[in-house]
C-alpha cells in the first residue's frame, strides 16, 4: 500500500457496531483533502455522551451530533500541518441513516467528507456557503459511487 497522502489518527472511543474501517475512513478522509497532501488530522469515533458534552461546550447545543469539526488554530508562521480533529457520533450515524433511508457505509463516507471540508474552512451557515459546501460534497460522494445524500434529507 503506498503512504497515504494525510497522517490520520484514528481514536476508537466507540464499542458501536459496524464501525468503519480504519482504511475507508482514510480514504475518505484523503478524497476530501486531495489539495492538502502530508497533512495531518484525528478522527474520533465516539458514543452519545462525549458527543453531547463537547456539542454543549463547544457550540450551546446540549444533544449529540453526528459529526463535529474542531479546526486547528495553530499560528501559520509555526508551519506545523495539523488540521485538526473530527468527532463522528456513531450512534447519531447509524441513526440517521436508518431514518434517513441511506447505506451506513455512504452516510460515513458524508460524515467524514462534510467534516474534513469544515476543517479547511468550507461552512453551511449561509445559503451560498452551504451551495458551494453541497455540491463539493456531492461531488466526491459521486466518485465513491454514493448517491446525493441531499435527495432524502429530512
Amino acid at each position: 500500500m503506498p503512504d497515504p497522502q494525510l497522517d490520520v489518527d484514528i481514536q476508537r472511543a466507540s464499542n458501536a457496531p459496524n464501525l468503519p474501517d480504519d482504511e475507508s475512513l482514510i480514504r475518505w478522509a484523503e478524497l476530501a483533502l486531495a489539495d492538502k497532501p502530508g497533512h495531518e488530522l484525528t478522527i474520533r469515533l465516539v458514543d452519545e455522551p462525549e458527543s453531547q458534552e463537547l456539542n454543549a461546550t463547544y457550540r450551546g447545543k446540549d444533544y449529540p451530533t453526528n459529526v463535529l469539526s474542531f479546526p486547528s488554530d495553530l499560528p501559520p508562521e509555526l508551519n506545523i500541518p495539523l488540521l485538526g480533529d473530527l468527532v463522528i457520533c456513531a450512534p447519531v450515524v447509524a441513526r440517521e441513516a436508518a431514518e434517513q433511508g441511506k447505506p451506513l457505509a455512504g452516510h460515513w463516507a458524508h460524515m467524514v467528507i462534510h467534516g474534513c471540508l469544515h476543517l479547511v474552512g468550507y461552512d453551511h451557515i449561509d445559503d451560498d456557503d452551504a451551495e458551494q459546501m453541497e455540491a463539493l460534497e456531492r461531488r466526491l460522494l459521486a466518485e465513491l459511487g454514493i448517491a446525493d445524500p441531499y435527495d432524502c434529507d429530512e
